[in-house]
């Protein structure tokens, strides 16, 4: 796979006529793609748990440092038991995937201890589960207009409001999602 071809580091926006209900309106944040196939974390889907839910399930002790409510996001539906933790800057924990020069992903449970002692990263999204494809089948998915691809954006990722996130990152595309249907019409 090219560099040019290679979208790690880059938004899955779901055009309106994808109707998977695991990724209807969402936004995947590609963390790799090659020749292998893809990986991502959905940004846009709230779960019902909290950090401090997970906190409490792994018995991590929280203290008054411990950041206030972090919320945890449905990052797909592959391995839904298991956290991934996306932030910036990428410094390295136990098990950390390096993104970008800024962003890591870590999936061990001292980036969690570091987060609950006040010693965390500067910016984080928590997403139980991930997003994947076998070789070839985001290329399919793509040809078949399921998405729209931008570049990442920060902003996007730790700022927007989670309900903003679907349009905000279309956007970065110069897409109104709200002028495209989801239906084809007859000629």
């Amino acid at each position: 796979m090219s560099e040019t071809s290679c979208l790690k580091n880059h938004f899955l926006i779901a055009l309106p006529s994808l109707e998977d209900p695991n990724f209807s309106r969402s936004v995947t944040y590609l963390c790799e793609h090659s020749d292998e196939g893809a990986m991502g974390l959905v940004i846009n889907r709230p779960a019902s748990l909290s950090l401090a839910d997970i906190l409490d399930h792994m018995e991590i002790e929280v203290s008054e440092k411990t950041p206030g409510e972090i919320p945890v996001f449905v990052g797909g539906p592959v391995q839904e038991d298991r956290g991934f933790l996306l932030h910036s800057p990428a410094s390295r924990w136990k098990s950390t995937l390096t993104v970008t020069d800024e962003l890591a992903i870590t999936t061990s449970r001292d980036i969690l201890q570091a987060i609950a002692a006040g010693e965390g990263p500067d910016e984080v999204l928590i997403t139980l589960g991930y997003a994947g494809w076998g070789p070839g089948q985001l290329e399919t998915e793509l040809q078949q207009d399921s998405w729209l691809v931008a570049p990442a954006s920060n902003e996007i990722l730790f700022h927007t409001p989670v309900e903003a996130r679907w349009e905000a990152a279309a956007a970065l595309t110069g897409v109104d999602l709200n002028l495209i249907t989801s239906t084809a019409g007859h000629a």
